[in-house]
């Protein structure tokens, strides 16, 4: 199983017929450099944690231009689904939608989720969420979305087992890197964590370095791999 990171919270999984984004936000991501069109070709799945732009991100243009389903609360791809995404896969906290090779159970998260429209109005888009990925070829993945800690990570552990963690360290808008790392140490036994959601945004951490040294004699378990190039898990 292949995994790219493209900065923020953006990230590609591709393992046997399947091709998930999650988050993609792309256009507008200083960490991003490629062309968004064969960054995300072939792409099969779509999976968002929540409404904020820079989570959404390119999910309509890229939705609309491979066909690929878009996975989210209810009211985040209804929202979708008005905005031209025909190919819609509605869940909410605690479920789990299947396909033909991974599945997608949707976790809690503590955030918050909506959008601004162009009269200045805020769209409610739902709750925010985690996204636990079983995968029949290729260990299992959770991406946080943006949280807070919770003491009830430890159900997701215990549920899931995820091997992969993909783990919001900025501040300010997550956790930040200290409470990440307490997370990780206290509730999962991941054996790749990805840090992400860090310094695309002025007000967030400009690198996952204080997460690193947080996670002291477990700091070999993090992964900062170089954005918009694979590496296989």
């Amino acid at each position: 199983m292949k995994i790219t990171y493209f900065g923020h919270s953006a990230f590609k999984i591709e393992t046997g017929a399947s091709v998930v984004l999650i988050d993609p936000f792309l256009t507008g991501n200083p960490h991003f450099k490629g062309d968004v069109a064969a960054a995300t070709e072939g792409t099969t799945h779509i999976a968002l944690s929540h409404g904020h732009f820079d989570h959404v991100g390119d999910t309509v243009e890229i939705a609309r231009r491979t066909g690929a389903k878009v996975i989210g609360t209810f009211e985040l791809v209804s929202w979708l689904n008005k905005k031209g995404v025909e190919n819609i896969e509605p869940g909410n906290t605690g479920g789990t939608v299947k396909f033909d090779d991974f599945s997608v159970t949707l976790t809690q998260a503590f955030h918050s989720s909506g959008n601004v429209e162009e009269n200045g109005t805020v769209t409610y888009l739902g709750m925010p969420n985690g996204l636990v990925f079983h995968f029949s070829q290729g260990p299992s993945v959770y991406h946080m979305g943006d949280t807070d800690i919770f003491a009830d990570m430890a159900l997701i552990e215990e549920l899931h087992h995820p091997k992969i963690g993909l783990v919001p360290v900025g501040d300010r808008l997550t956790m930040g890197a200290a409470v990440a790392a307490l997370a990780c140490r206290r509730y999962f036994n991941f054996e790749k964590i990805v840090p992400m959601h860090w310094g695309t945004l002025p007000i967030l951490d400009q690198s996952p370095d204080r997460f690193s040294q947080a996670m002291e004699s477990e700091a070999g378990r993090v992964v900062n791999p170089t954005v918009g190039e694979p590496f296989e898990v």
